[in-house]
Order: structure tokens, then sequence, then C-alpha cells
């Protein structure tokens, strides 16, 4: 009876666990945003801004939510480790891309790291989310100045994308792709303040659930 009531308990306790992957260039406050998370949401407080340093390799956080486990991967974004991202990929339930909104003069590297990350087919039905960091600053672009900014690279890309077309790649990739971006969330945050943070985390939480539920119907 007690193993029978152990077992009962455990099934009607269990969490299911995600995992959500953090991306972005290097210096864009992925890890920043990874502990206030922490801080946000669990009994030990992250780390404070003063003692984070570049990511070489990985962060990892866990947070308890209703019925669910978030495991969070802060990748560093330096131009060497982002090779590896890919390996993370196939296990991943969400991905969020932070982007600088304060360093105009990298907006286009970011882009160009972002649409390598939309181009990736492991990726395709995984929810993803494109935060503008460090709202807390008067010189970042708002959410609509950022998504904007986004529109006017890609514009500027169709072109050498048609042409790929006529070389062979695959149309119906890039038509996937443009309904992505089309459908794509743009939230606005401080990593270092919190602003906009439980509301990105809330956002990962409802998605998350969704592609389990459709997974488990399909």
């Amino acid at each position: 009876m007690y193993h029978l009531l152990k077992g009962l308990h455990e099934y009607l306790t269990r969490k299911d666990e995600f995992s959500i992957i953090i991306l972005g260039l290097d210096g864009a406050g992925k890890t920043t945003l990874l502990e206030k998370i922490k801080t946000l949401y669990n009994d030990t407080p992250g780390l404070t801004p003063d003692k984070i340093g570049p990511t070489v390799g990985q962060n990892t956080g866990k947070i308890m939510l209703p019925s669910t486990i978030l495991q969070f991967w802060d990748l560093g974004g330096q131009r060497g480790i982002r090779n590896i991202w890919h390996r993370y990929y196939e296990d991943c339930h969400a991905v969020v891309y932070v982007i600088d909104a304060e360093d105009r003069e990298r907006l286009s590297e970011g882009w160009e790291v972002f649409e390598s990350v939309l181009s990736s087919p492991q990726i395709l039905g995984v929810p993803l989310l494109l935060l503008a960091n460090k709202q807390d600053s008067p010189l970042s672009l708002s959410v609509e100045e950022i998504r904007h900014d986004y529109e006017d690279w890609h514009q500027r890309k169709l072109e050498s994308a048609r042409r790929s077309v006529r070389q062979g790649e695959g149309e119906n990739e890039i038509i996937a792709k443009k309904e992505r971006i089309a459908s794509l969330e743009v939230m606005g945050i401080s990593a270092l303040e919190g602003t906009g943070v439980r509301a990105a985390v809330d956002w990962l939480f409802i998605r998350v659930q969704n592609s389990r539920r459709q997974e488990r119907h399909s």
C-alpha cells in the first residue's frame, strides 16, 4: 500500500521539465538575464551584475513553476562559441534570442546571427522569443524600433534570397522563414533591473505548455 500511495503521490506531483536556450551576441546580456530569472524565481539569488563575466561555454539555471520546471541554458555568444549552438537545438523546447538594443553598431551582426538561428530546421516548430534588452538605457531602441530595424535588414536580404532560389535553394524554406518572421514575438526587457523579465518567462511558460499539448495530441 505504501508503494502504491508513494507512486500515486509522485504521479500527482510530478512536473514536466522543459529546456530553454538563451542565445545572442556576446555582451547582449544573456547571463545577466539568466541570473535575474534565478533571483526572481528561486530562494537563492543569482549572481549580481558586478560578478558576471563573459560566458565561455554555458551557464545553467532552473526554476520551478506550477506543474513545470524550466531549465535555462545560457550559451556563450563569442564568434568561436556560436558554432556549438546547434548541438542544443534538437533537445530544446524554446529559444530566447537576446539583442542589445543599445548597441546600434552591432545590430547588423546580431541580425546575421539571428538569421542563422531562424534557418535551423531543428527549431522550426519551437517557440522563439526575441528580447530587446537594455530598455533601462535612454539610448536603447524601443521594441517597435528593434522590430522595424530587423524588418528593414531582412528586406535588404530578400534580393539575395531570391537569387539563392534561382541557384537551387529550397523556396519552401524561404517561405517558412518569412512566415516565422511575420509571427515573431518581440518583447522589451531590462535584464539589469528586471523590467519585463517576468512577462518573458510567462510567455515561455505558456508556449512550452501549448507545444507539449500539441505533441500529445498529434
